[in-house]
């Protein structure tokens, strides 16, 4: 069969299938399925799902997943997350705390977690009915915490750009280190807004908040295991003393330990943590394996190639195929999650990235932040349902929404910025080496 057949039987079956309800994992394995028997007789085609499927997980670098979503569940069944936004709220002296102490949490949560629904319901959690009790706007309190969630995948670590260096084969400690500069970037970006959110409409924000202050004793118990954390992941990664899966490892220790004597985690929480991590793991593993799968019938189908070559004869301008990379994911991301959309799309679309001339390091940083505003546009915006379930009598979906929408313009212009300076996520990776 033709390339070109074989790429749109497949993509039609995947939608198919998922229009019907069969879960993403599922949906991969048997829109590939019939085009493997195409190639392979049933016996080989058996073997050859069950290599696939199984297989993948042998390899090294994808242990640092289990451990990194593992890290992030000690930290959200602990009390460290939620201290630490008491800590950010009740120690800035100024209008507005509660909502710069949420951005100034996620942040701090981002750096030690690598999911933005995990950041979201655990600061969230504890901040979305604080604000909403102190008198902060349903649209600002709600926005700030799902735009906030975003954080945890471009600072480091981040799940989405490790899934993006594996199926890329880029470095994943480059691509950590490449999302520094943008997030803090971003995180300025968003205590703007709500800045110029408080002069727009002061009706949003308390003129002055009654809050009970942290002790610095809790507070530091919420700080140094955040800082501890961090610093094990980066300095390890950076530094060359380890892979990214032993730090994933060292660090998950860390946590363990950090949790038990700073954040009152027990036998309880941990055995919680540890069956949430293997429902995450068993989606995540079986979305990887499936999506392997996939990619070994398009490859096998030289579709990847055929379609980069495509665009090259058709002679648009590299920033021309950029832009129509992103509008596709931004639309795409409205009906898929990030990890569904990484798995079944990234490997086609990535050489053509690479053949446009642009750097796949300074790509991965403007696909997660693609990622990050998949994860808050309707109707499958995550984030935008995670906030609105925690306070689910008192903010409609429709407020969340709209309350994300200046954030969603401020991921909307760092994309601008990425692309008009490659530079701001460069810079930082180039000058490690």
């Amino acid at each position: 069969m033709e390339w070109y057949v074989v790429g749109l039987g497949m993509l039609g079956l995947l939608m198919g299938f998922i229009i019907i309800g069969l879960p993403i994992p599922f949906a991969l394995a048997a829109a590939s399925i019939p085009f493997l028997l195409d190639i392979l007789s049933l016996k080989s085609s058996l073997v050859t799902v069950e290599l696939k499927l199984w297989g993948v997980w042998f390899d090294y670098i994808l242990l640092a997943v289990p451990l990194f979503v593992f890290l992030g569940e000690l930290i959200g069944r602990s009390s460290i997350g939620p201290n630490l936004y008491w800590f950010m709220h009740s120690k800035l002296p100024v209008r507005g705390a509660a909502a710069y102490g949420s951005i100034g949490a996620c942040a701090g949560f981002g750096a030690v977690c690598g999911s933005s629904m995990v950041g979201a319901l655990t600061i969230g959690g504890v901040a979305l009915p604080e604000m909403l009790k102190l008198g902060y706007g349903k649209r600002l309190s709600s926005g700030v915490l799902a735009a906030g969630g975003t954080l945890s995948v471009l600072l480091p670590p981040s799940l989405i750009l490790l899934f993006y260096g594996i199926v890329t084969d880029q470095s994943i400690g480059a691509l950590f280190i490449a999302g520094v500069v943008p997030g803090l970037i971003l995180v300025t970006m968003f205590f703007i807004i709500v800045a110029v959110w408080g002069k727009v409409k002061p009706q949003d924000i308390p003129g002055q908040e009654s809050i009970n202050p942290i002790p610095w004793l809790v507070a530091l118990s919420a700080l140094l295991p955040v800082i501890i954390i961090g610093l094990v992941i980066t300095i390890s990664i950076y530094a060359g003393i380890a892979t990214p899966t032993e730090a994933a490892g060292v660090s998950a220790v860390f946590t363990l330990i950090l949790a038990y004597f700073f954040g009152g985690l027990r036998w309880q929480g941990l055995l919680e943590a540890l069956k949430s991590t293997m429902q995450t793991m068993g989606y995540l593993g079986l979305l990887l394996s499936s999506g392997v799968l996939f990619g070994f019938v398009m490859t096998y189908h030289q579709i990847p190639q055929q379609f980069t070559q495509l665009f090259v004869d058709m002679q648009l301008s590299p920033y021309a195929v950029l832009a129509m990379i992103v509008v596709f994911y931004i639309v795409l991301g409205m009906f898929l999650e990030p990890v569904s959309m990484t798995f079944i799309t990234l490997p086609t679309l990535y050489p053509l990235v690479s053949a446009a001339g642009f750097d796949l390091i300074w790509f991965g940083v403007v696909y997660t932040i693609t990622m990050e505003i998949a994860v808050l546009t309707p109707p499958v915006g995550l984030n935008l349902f995670v906030i609105q379930n925690l306070a689910k009598d008192e903010v409609s979906i429709g407020d969340v929404i709209i309350g994300c929408v200046p954030f969603i313009v401020a991921l909307a212009t760092l994309l601008l910025l990425l692309v008009g300076l490659p530079d701001t996520a460069l810079w930082l990776p180039e000058l490690m080496e």
